[in-house]
């Protein structure tokens, strides 16, 4: 009898799993942190002996390098991969025995990559599972635009070629097991469940349901933007990525933080919005640790511009810490915790600035004329709702843009108030006058704002 242990990362989106026999285990797309696989598999008292990549990943920085050398597994590896460190190389149809009566058989699904490959779990000689990474996911697939823009419609063809192959491969009761696809920007689509089976997205998926030519179109018109960040991860982890370090950075002094705010590093305030506004670092970013942060700082911050980290606590920075080495923020330049009183020299002031509802940005919008509304969604969240009038910048455009921003009283607002945080503190940092709103979307045709949604609605 097998077990399969997912470990999921939510502010990347992804799962990695730990499928385990009685005795060995193999690891698949396994995160930076492989603390976390090595724990899993000592739980289930196995020893890892294959580590298997579906593809090079795009969207975050593979342990599977560093935990095939700590544990002595065999490290697979697509054979198409351009990957310049030792491994095994698999091709499609390519089997191992991960353990007794259980065998893992590589099987060819390009789409996401050209080289992707999903393996399929066999326990006595039946196929039980399906590890997927990229290919067929729960309600969608990845996106095939990914890797170089003269072969996103070619890639999205054979994802569809792909999804099939899977179905045509396996029975309807066989568990689906994708990496990418909760909440991740690989994903064409978000499913709603953590697991779904092959019979399901038989009846479901589009990949399937539909002839490829409106399969296709489909596909390539929901395309939505790509993280900068994406343009490194597949370098760093076709070249090999380094072991990670999570040890606690070097303290940041009031003095040291003023210090590198002057030399233009960036320094990234952790706290919640809330706790940010009402008293900050002048020239601070705010970039919550429990929201995506891995995500929007890395898409953020230019890519190996040192970055200091100001967190409530030790245990926050350290989360922080294990967040943005996924995406290869290693080493912060500097960190400090606590009173964000004891981050500014003597004599020397926190900046502030107000949170707010959409109520309220109603009645200020109604009592004054120098208020900007400011939305820092992404387009295809704009192209859904949006508020008249306002300014649109994605809050990944906003760095780059800030002069875009009309004179007045800046209210900046997104979906539920953590990317408005982000938008408003590199306006505050800029030297603007700006408000959060800390509400959510729904709440604004509440307030009698002034909302346009598509014609079709």
């Amino acid at each position: 009898m097998f077990t399969v242990d997912t470990l999921q990362f939510p502010v990347l989106g992804n799962h990695s799993y730990l499928a385990s026999g009685p005795r060995t285990a193999v690891a698949v797309d396994p995160p930076r942190d492989i603390d976390q696989v090595i724990a899993a598999a000592a739980r289930r008292g196995v020893r890892i002996a294959y580590v298997a990549e579906t593809h090079v990943h795009n969207d975050y920085v593979s342990g599977g390098l560093e935990l095939a050398r700590v544990t002595g597994a065999r490290y697979l590896v697509p054979a198409g991969a351009a990957v310049s460190f030792p491994h095994t190389p698999v091709a499609d149809g390519d089997t191992v025995t991960v353990d007794e009566d259980l065998v893992l058989r590589a099987l060819a699904t390009p789409g996401h990559t050209p080289h992707h490959t999903a393996y399929v779990l066999h326990e006595g000689g039946r196929a039980a599972a399906a590890f997927t990474g990229g290919s067929l996911l729960i309600g969608a697939v990845g996106r095939p635009d990914l890797v170089e823009p003269r072969l996103t419609e070619h890639l999205a063809r054979a994802q569809h070629a792909s999804a099939h192959r899977l179905a045509d491969a396996l029975d309807d009761a066989v568990r689906l097991l994708p990496t990418h696809g909760f909440g991740s920007f690989c994903a064409s689509g978000q499913g709603t469940a953590d697991e779904t089976t092959v019979g399901a997205e038989r009846a479901g998926n589009a990949a399937l349901t539909k002839d490829v030519d409106a399969f296709v179109a489909e596909l390539l018109a929901g395309l939505d933007d790509v993280p900068a960040y994406y343009a490194h991860m597949g370098p760093v982890n076709a070249a090999g990525p380094a072991p990670v370090d999570l040890t606690p950075p070097e303290p940041a002094t009031a003095d040291g933080i003023a210090a590198r705010l002057a030399a233009g590093e960036w320094v990234v305030d952790l706290r919640h919005r809330v706790a940010f506004a009402a008293g900050h670092v002048p020239g601070s970013v705010n970039v919550e640790a429990d929201g995506k942060l891995a995500t929007y700082l890395a898409w953020l911050l230019p890519w190996r511009r040192p970055v200091t980290l100001l967190a409530a606590s030790a245990g926050q920075l350290a989360h922080a810490q294990r967040e943005l080495v996924r995406v290869g923020i290693d080493r912060p330049a500097a960190a400090a915790t606590g009173d964000p009183r004891s981050w500014v020299g003597p004599g020397e002031r926190l900046a502030s600035h107000a949170c707010a509802t959409f109520a309220e940005l109603a009645a200020a919008r109604a009592g004054r004329g120098d208020v900007v509304v400011l939305d820092v969604r992404r387009d295809a969240e704009r192209r859904e709702g949006h508020l008249e009038p306002s300014v649109h910048i994605p809050v990944h455009e906003l760095r780059d843009r800030v002069r875009e921003v009309p004179d007045g009283v800046v209210w900046v607002h997104c979906a539920g108030g953590t990317r408005a945080a982000i938008g408003a503190s590199l306006l505050d940092a800029a030297g603007r006058h700006v408000v959060v709103v800390d509400d959510g979307f729904a709440a604004a045709e509440d307030a009698g704002l002034g909302l346009r949604r598509p014609a079709s609605r």
